[in-house]
C-alpha cells in the first residue's frame, strides 16, 4: 500500500467475523508504535467480548484503547502530537462518527478503521458503505467458509444451531458461539425474500 506524502487519510479494513480485521488493526497499531509515533485507539463500549479496556483479535493479539459510548467523546484524546487514530468495530459506533473521522483527517491525521462490511443479513452495516466512499484505502479480508472451504465473505448468525432469521436483531455481540464465516453460496437467512 503506498501512501500520500502528506498526511491525513482514512484506511478502512472490512470484511467478515473470523477474517482478521482486528488482527490486520493491531498490526497496523504496533507498526505506528514501533516507528515511535503516537496512535489512539478506540472501540466502541458494545464490544466486550474479550476484554473491556483492550483491542482483542480472535487469536488473542491485543493492544490498548479507550471505550467508546458515543463519537462525541473522541476529539478530546487528540492532541496535536497524535500521528493516527484507530477504531475497530466501527460499525458499532453512531452515525457522528463519519464526521469526526473527515475531520481527523482533515487534521493531517492518519485514520484506521476496521469493520464488519455487511451485517448478518449480507447487507450493507450501518455506516460502513459510506465510510467506504471516504477512504482513500481499503483492505477487504475474506475468512474460510465454515461450510465448503471457499473465500467466506458473509457472516452466518447461528442461533441453537440454526442459521438466524432475516427479522431477528442486527446487533448481537458474539463470537464463534453465534458466528461463522460462509461464503455467498453457503450464506443462508430464512425469511429474507419475504
Amino acid at each position: 500500500m503506498e501512501f500520500n506524502a502528506r498526511l491525513g487519510w482514512i484506511e478502512v479494513i472490512c470484511g467478515p467475523m473470523f477474517a482478521g480485521k482486528s488482527e490486520e488493526l493491531i498490526r497496523r497499531i504496533k507498526r505506528i508504535e514501533y516507528a515511535k509515533k503516537k496512535v489512539v485507539v478506540f472501540k466502541p463500549l458494545i464490544d466486550n467480548r474479550y476484554s473491556e479496556n483492550e483491542v482483542v483479535s480472535h487469536n488473542k493479539r491485543k493492544t490498548n484503547c479507550i471505550n467508546l459510548k458515543n463519537s462525541s467523546e473522541v476529539m478530546q484524546y487528540i492532541t496535536d502530537d497524535v500521528y493516527a487514530v484507530a477504531f475497530d468495530e466501527v460499525q458499532f459506533m453512531d452515525e457522528g462518527i463519519l464526521s469526526v473521522i473527515d475531520s481527523l483527517a482533515a487534521m493531517g491525521k492518519r485514520v484506521i478503521c476496521a469493520g464488519l462490511d455487511n451485517d448478518f443479513r449480507g447487507e450493507p452495516f450501518s455506516i460502513m458503505p459510506q465510510l467506504l466512499c471516504k477512504a482513500e484505502y481499503v483492505t477487504k479480508l475474506t475468512a474460510i467458509c465454515n461450510v465448503c472451504g471457499a473465500s467466506a465473505t458473509r457472516t452466518q448468525r447461528i442461533v441453537n444451531g440454526k442459521p438466524a432469521f432475516y427479522e431477528d436483531p442486527t446487533i448481537i455481540i458474539g463470537a464463534s458461539e453465534s458466528y461463522e464465516p460462509r461464503c455467498r453460496h453457503c450464506h443462508v437467512v430464512p425469511h429474507k425474500n419475504k
